[in-house]
């Protein structure tokens, strides 16, 4: 698939891939969009085009792993926007379409088969209004207080993470029974229509998750604090030079592992984020393949990182 553009005609962004129509609509582009480019587009609806390529990739490439650079020119008001949109399909739109579906196909069943599985997707149901709500009641203010340089007290985007449940999970049990547990007086047809509604909202949730963690979340977390963009990028300015190899930086950390310093003392020493430490170490244990704390000792020993008398 070609590299997404700003250049690039808005209909050849969707023959590229079908997906992308939802996307372009929650964030304000309707499908009468005719010869316009992306950034054409974009202009007549205030929207950042590279915003929406850097939605768009993440649809359409499932490797992709965003840059410093790319969260740096993008704009959080428009990943707002997009999350904000998706929120209002998801539960008032694809939910209340599976609910639909799954009370025809239901039709057949017995009255105790009905009542199970009613049960199990209305607490699915509420799980998603409670994991949303959240995200509309709490989240969404505080980055929109943040881009207007209000800090909220009591709030970080750390809450966000640790209230961040798996939405997916139980979508992807209610999946399994729709395939194997219903009975087969169940219609056919409405088994396959509830099936693949089911499957897109598992594919866009999947999606939809990955720019909150990926995108959304550095983010913010740049607003919180500008160094950390220069942290993170000089952390991946590092990883991209040396791709197997442990860098300069990555062997001090390493050497700090191996003394028994803590993530926060190993900060203070380096003079960085403890999220700039926990980056590094996620580096060093994808490079070096370990996992350990007394492996990496050895590591730094066998190689001459450290000698085994500053080991404590």
């Amino acid at each position: 698939m070609d590299k997404f553009t700003s250049n690039m005609k808005v209909a050849d962004l969707v023959e590229a891939n079908y997906r992308l129509l939802g996307v372009l609509a929650r964030v304000g582009i309707d499908g009468c969009f005719g010869e316009k480019t992306v950034a054409e587009a974009c202009a007549q609806c205030g929207l950042d085009p590279d915003t929406l390529i850097l939605l768009c990739d993440v649809y359409s490439h499932p490797d992709f792993k965003p840059t410093v650079e790319m969260l740096h020119r993008s704009h959080v008001g428009d990943i707002l926007r997009y999350l904000h949109q998706s929120h209002d399909y998801y539960l008032n739109c694809a939910i209340e379409e599976m609910e639909a579906s799954t009370s025809r196909l239901l039709a057949p069943c017995t009255k105790k088969q009905q009542e199970v599985f009613w049960d199990f997707f209305r607490g699915y149901k509420v799980e998603l209004k409670n994991h949303f709500g959240f995200e509309e009641e709490e989240v969404i203010p505080y980055v929109q207080d943040l881009m207007i340089g209000r800090q909220r007290s009591g709030f970080s985007i750390d809450r966000f993470e640790e209230n961040h449940s798996n939405i997916d999970e139980k979508l992807s049990d209610f999946k399994n029974l729709v395939m194997k547990s219903l009975p087969p007086v169940c219609d056919t047809m409405e088994r396959l229509q509830l099936l693949l509604w089911i499957f897109a909202l598992q594919e866009d949730l999947k999606c939809h998750t990955y720019i909150e963690d990926h995108i959304l979340v550095p983010m913010v977390r740049l607003l919180e604090n500008p160094q950390r963009y220069r942290e993170r990028a000089r952390a991946q300015e590092e990883e991209a030079e040396e791709h197997l190899e442990l860098s300069a930086r990555e062997k001090e950390i390493l050497v700090s592992v191996a003394q028994g310093l803590l993530n926060k003392e190993i900060a203070d020493k380096h003079n960085i984020s403890i999220n700039t430490v926990i980056t590094h170490r996620k580096n060093i244990t994808r490079k070096t393949g370990i996992k350990t704390v007394p492996g990496l000792t050895v590591y730094a020993i066998l190689n001459n990182l450290i000698d085994i008398n500053e080991i404590e």
